[in-house]
């Protein structure tokens, strides 16, 4: 069956190709309610689709943002996705989706995948080693909102939530509960501002109450090799934390496994706090205190600030910030 065209609609309407491409577009504000209803009765009639890739290369759009992220199936980023998905469903855009597996140059691939395929803009949760490529595409006059992660403070387009104030107020909890010892389970830091933000939070709520500080309470943990120094060992250390703070859902989650595992029973052995909700928490036999971020809102905000800089070249940066909530459960203990 031959491909229903253009010119097919307005033979088959009595009008000119013309009107029905303004029909179309959404531009039938001058046109009589009876010429409207012939053609799409007409469009409906034959079945016709749209060629989008002739009404992109017409318009110079493509109706589609790119979004890349590091893991499709987080938790965190699913959330996001969703909040992504649906502002541009509401909208008329559609999403392509890039998952980069933690990989920098995929990342990399992707941003430019998107750039040759003439996406309207793209939002992305970034690793940091891909700087320079986004700030040339932005330069290039593609707009691209990042979100999740702050590298250094000069992004010009970026949602994050308020880690630092999130930070302060979960080591706050914990300190009011009478922990003076809180161990910060954290990724590497000192070069990536979001994971900094959260440190000086926790270091600033310590010192408010006037409580030490101790570096051997600071716990690094990679994804690829796991924690530099067994939880375990530290809770039978002169320095044993009554607490931990943990600053990632893995991170919660290995430390969870690794508990279980010496039979150490949280809330009672040792308190947990960690950043981020954790899934089915609610079927836990303990369910964890969390810091909540709220993805879905960040993913709402950041595909409206997309959509405002493809429509408006000449928006102003912004860094926009939304809040965490605390969400005590049954893991932190109050001491005596």
């Amino acid at each position: 069956m031959a491909k229903v065209r253009l010119v097919d609609v307005a033979a088959h309407a009595g009008v000119s190709k013309s009107t029905v491409s303004q029909f179309l577009s959404g531009r039938f504000d001058y046109m009589s309610k009876d010429t409207k209803a012939r053609i799409e009765a007409s469009v409906a009639a034959l079945n016709y689709v749209p060629n989008a890739i002739a009404r992109s290369l017409k318009t110079n759009t493509t109706k589609t943002i790119g979004l890349v992220v590091r893991d499709v199936t987080g938790f965190y980023t699913s959330r996001t996705i969703r909040g992504i998905d649906d502002f541009c469903k509401n909208s008329q855009y559609n999403v392509l989706i890039y998952s980069t597996d933690f990989d920098p140059k995929k990342e990399a691939e992707a941003l430019q995948n998107l750039s040759q395929i003439n996406v309207d803009g793209i939002v992305i949760a970034p690793s940091g080693a891909n700087t320079a490529l986004i700030d040339k595409l932005l330069g290039q006059g593609l707009p691209i909102v990042q979100f999740q992660l702050e590298q250094d403070g000069t992004e010009k387009y970026i949602i994050l939530s308020d880690y630092k104030k999130a930070a302060f107020e979960a080591t706050e909890y914990l300190l009011n509960l009478g922990h003076r010892k809180i161990c910060f389970v954290t990724q590497e830091f000192e070069a990536m501002k979001s994971r900094r933000d959260r440190y000086q939070g926790y270091c600033e709520a310590l010192e408010a109450q006037g409580v030490a500080y101790s570096k051997d309470l600071i716990l690094h943990w990679q994804r690829e090799t796991g924690f530099s120094r067994s939880p375990v060992d530290l809770l039978r250390s002169e320095v044993a934390p009554t607490a931990f703070f943990s600053q990632h859902l893995a991170i919660t989650i290995e430390l969870l496994e690794v508990f279980n595992r010496h039979n150490i029973a949280i809330g009672q052995d040792v308190s947990l706090l960690g950043f981020d909700d954790i899934p089915m928490v609610e079927f836990f036999k303990t369910p964890v205190t969390v810091i909540k971020q709220e993805p879905y809102d960040i993913g709402q905000e950041a595909a409206k600030l997309l959509l405002t800089l493809i429509n408006q070249k000449e928006t102003p940066a912004q860094r926009i910030t939304t809040p965490c909530t605390l969400v005590p459960r049954d893991s932190c203990r109050k001491l005596n």
